[in-house]
Parts: structure tokens; C-alpha cells; sequence
């Protein structure tokens, strides 16, 4: 482990989503729904989206041109680039390979990676694969670059108002103000037809909705199971949601978010023992016979968390929010707009020092422990 390169994390963030965007209100009155079904049930505001000028290649350009004038990153200076995307314009020809014109000019062509593409699971796999490059025998000393990036649109009917846009940059390295722990991430990985693209000349995905929030909550519940194990048992200590300091999940939907906060509450409720609950939750002792796989849509169970959850929602949750709020569902750059809504909503000297800060992005639902903003690099 000394040979490790030292606190590998992220170094820079760059986020663009596109100048369009639909008022979620207008939205409602124009599909002729009741008002707030979309603002107050769904929580979303704005909803962004791409005009006939711009896709998914103009995204990423953008995005990766952006953060290397603001940091002063030179294209020598960058090993490995890896896109995570679901949004395709040729069933061969990859988004990184368009982004390598920013580099050919300078004489810079030995660049790793390609596109990883799992639906909004794919960024995150291409953040881990350049973690691991950069920790790996085959890191030559540079820069990893992550982009993250989709536009999400969906077919009218009720899936529509959850749809978005956006890109994100992230620069990967050693000695970076983000780290991210060692040996405690945890994956839930299922074969389950709840979302996917099956009609190659359609954008449009098809969609299980209830299927897709079972599947959403029921990864959350495995997820977080095991990351709370795997923390204790590196470390010797409890794990709940007190332990954290930040809490972002993958967002595609605000309420949602909300909700899936609340069922980390349940968690740790159902893992208490009785003498744990009895002094931490003595209101919802009528839950004591609940089980967590009966209870994906149970009202009764929803409402009396998210009510208990209220204060850990609006301390670790709500201040990364503000994007997905604003733009909405960006697919795979979803869960690190929200990291970005966390960095400008809070005070450098909120975030120095602070650590466990535990992140789920959504498909496999992977979960990532970001660990310890140390100083302020972003």
C-alpha cells in the first residue's frame, strides 16, 4: 500500500448543462396536469434541454475544453480519458474519440480509455477504472480525465418531466482536496428490465416506472447494508446515517432523492435492536415488525420516515439538490451535479476538514465513500 500514489481523489470539477430549459409549472399546465404534480411531486422546478445545435459530442467538447482553461491543465498533462454515456450519435465510433481533437493539435495522442456505457452506472465506472489506472503499475504520472455526460428525454406521458441534460468534467490525481477511501465501496448488481433502449431508431428509453423506483430502492437497501459492514469492519465503529456528514445519491427525481433518505432511516431502523430502538425511535415503534422487501410502497412506512428523516434530509441531502432541481435528470453526470450543488452551497470552512461523505449512483447502485475534504483545492 506505501507505493500508492497519495490521497488519489478529485482534483477539479466542471459542470455545463444546456441555455433552454422548461418551467415545470408551465410543463404541468401544458400536459394538463394538477398543479404541483410535478413541482411539489416530483420536486423538480426547471427541466433543461438540448437544442438542434448541440448533442451529446458538443456537450462533452464543452465541458472538457472548460475545465482545462479554468485549471490550467495542459493536454500533455492528461493520460487517461474515459466518457461515461449512455447517448449515442454512431453505434461504433465513441465520444472520447471526438474529444482527442482537443489534444491532436498539441501532438498528444497516447491517451487511454474509451466510452463506458451502463446506463446512469457508466460515469461512475469510468471514475473507478481511472482511480484504479492511477493506482495501477500502468499510471505513467499524469492527470485521469472523467466526463460524464447525457441527454435524457422520454416520450410524452408521465416519465417526461424527468428528463435533463448535462456534462461534467472530473480531473482524477493524487493529492487531490476529495479522496476517496480505500476498501469500503460497496456494488449491487441485477439483471432487470425496468429501463432500457431496445429500439435502436427511437431516443427515447422504455420505461417500468414502478418497477424502476422498486429496483431503485431495493439496490439502495443491499447497498448500504453492505457499505455500513464493510466500514465497520475496516474501522471498528458503528455506522448509521449520524456518521455522515453529506449523504448524495444519483437523482432522477428531487423527491426521490427524499424518499431514498428516509429509507436509509429505515435501515438503520430495522438493523437497531430493540433497546436501540426504544430510546432513538420510541414514535415509530409500530413499524418493529416491518420487512425492508414488503415495504418499497408501503404509504404508512414512507410517511413516518420521511417525517422522522426531515433534519438529516435538509443537513446532508437538500444542499445538493439545487442542480437536479434546476436542470434535472442529466442520466450519468446526475449524482456529481449533485456533488457540485454540495461544494457551492456550503462555506469553505463548512467543508474543510470534513469527512464521510457517502454517494449512491443509481443502476448496480454503486456506492461510493467519498472521504475528507482537506483544503480548498476546487
Amino acid at each position: 500500500m506505501g507505493s500508492w500514489p497519495k490521497d488519489v481523489g478529485i482534483l477539479a470539477l466542471e459542470l455545463v448543462f444546456p441555455s433552454q430549459y422548461v418551467d415545470q409549472t408551465e410543463l404541468e399546465q401544458f400536459d394538463g396536469v394538477s398543479a404541483g404534480k410535478y413541482t411539489i411531486g416530483l420536486g423538480q422546478q426547471k427541466m433543461g434541454f438540448c437544442s438542434d445545435r448541440e448533442d451529446i459530442n458538443s456537450l462533452c467538447l464543452t465541458v472538457v475544453k472548460k475545465l482545462m482553461e479554468r485549471y490550467d491543465v495542459k493536454p500533455s498533462q492528461i493520460g487517461r480519458l474515459e466518457v461515461g454515456t449512455e447517448t449515442i450519435i454512431d453505434k461504433s465510433k465513441s465520444v472520447k474519440t471526438v474529444l482527442m481533437q482537443l489534444f491532436e493539435p498539441y501532438g498528444v495522442t497516447d491517451i487511454e480509455g474509451v466510452d463506458t456505457t451502463n446506463a446512469c452506472y457508466g460515469g461512475t465506472a469510468a471514475l473507478f477504472n481511472s482511480i484504479a489506472w492511477i493506482e495501477s503499475s500502468a499510471w505513467n504520472g499524469r492527470f485521469a480525465l472523467v466526463v460524464a455526460s447525457d441527454i435524457a428525454v422520454y416520450a410524452k406521458g408521465p416519465a417526461r418531466p424527468t428528463g435533463g441534460a448535462g456534462a461534467i468534467a472530473i480531473l482524477v490525481g493524487p493529492n487531490a482536496p476529495l479522496v476517496f477511501d480505500r476498501g469500503t465501496r460497496a456494488t449491487y448488481v441485477k439483471h432487470v428490465y425496468d429501463f432500457y433502449k431496445p429500439d435502436l431508431t427511437s431516443e427515447y428509453p422504455t420505461v417500468d416506472g414502478k418497477l424502476s423506483i422498486q429496483c431503485y430502492l431495493s439496490a439502495l437497501d443491499h447497498c448500504y447494508q453492505q457499505f455500513c459492514k464493510n466500514v465497520s469492519k475496516k474501522l471498528g465503529t458503528r455506522v448509521d446515517l449520524d456518521y455522515f456528514d453529506a449523504v448524495l445519491f444519483h437523482s432522477p427525481y428531487c423527491k426521490l432523492v427524499q424518499k431514498s433518505l428516509a429509507r436509509l432511516a429505515l435501515n438503520d431502523f430495522v438493523q437497531a435492536s430493540e433497546k436501540e430502538r426504544d430510546q432513538k425511535y420510541p414514535e415509530l415503534k409500530q413499524f418493529n415488525n416491518i420487512k425492508l422487501e414488503n415495504s418499497y410502497f408501503d404509504r404508512d412506512v414512507e410517511k413516518a420516515f420521511l417525517n422522522y428523516s426531515k433534519n438529516y434530509f435538509g443537513d446532508k441531502t437538500a444542499p445538493s439538490l439545487f442542480m437536479a432541481s434546476q436542470v434535472g435528470n442529466m442520466y450519468t453526470p446526475s449524482l456529481y451535479g449533485g456533488l457540485v450543488s454540495l461544494l457551492i452551497n456550503k462555506n469553505v470552512s463548512e467543508l474543510a476538514g470534513k469527512k464521510n461523505w457517502l454517494v449512491f449512483v443509481r443502476v448496480g447502485f454503486s456506492c461510493v465513500y467519498l472521504f475528507d475534504y482537506s483544503y480548498a483545492g476546487l
